[in-house]
């Protein structure tokens, strides 16, 4: 028994992929989804198909792909182009790892600051806004 394909108005769409329809409609203006044809008199219908692109989508975003990329994602999307989605996934998995270092010193300077503000004593000014205000506690963490 085969399935009949779902037929979906942008709202039911929407809800299906648990995003707003402006997000769907944005998506169409930037070329990542595809508007179907509007019968004269009726509404547009969208498939599984389009529900299935908008997953993809989101799971891309999800794992820190701009839409940019995305775009690109989907234009090698019919699997034989393994190489070249290869090659997207390693540049942003060195983003992530380049994000994650800045993150690690953030954490350093800010665990210092915090540990700071709790040891000091007498009427000195708070560690943290005088170092937000000179910059160079934090200027000096981001660069190491």
């Amino acid at each position: 028994m085969s399935k009949k394909p779902r037929s979906m108005t942008i709202g039911a769409l929407a809800k299906a992929a648990n995003i707003g329809v402006e997000t769907i409609r944005y998506y169409q203006r930037r070329g990542l989804v595809a508007e179907p044809d509007k019968p004269y008199g009726s509404i547009r219908h969208y498939d599984d198909q389009a529900l299935a692109r908008l997953q993809f989508i989101r799971t891309a975003q999800w794992l820190g792909f701009s839409l940019d990329e995305i775009a690109e994602l989907l234009r090698l999307d019919d699997g034989t182009h393994c190489e070249e989605a290869s090659s997207l996934a390693e540049h942003k998995l060195q983003d992530v790892r380049e994000k994650m270092a800045d993150l690690a010193r953030m954490e350093a300077v800010l665990s210092d600051l915090v540990c700071a503000c709790h040891s000091r004593q007498g009427n000195v000014s708070c560690p943290l806004i005088a170092s937000l205000q000179g910059g160079t506690s934090l200027a000096g963490a981001s660069t190491a």
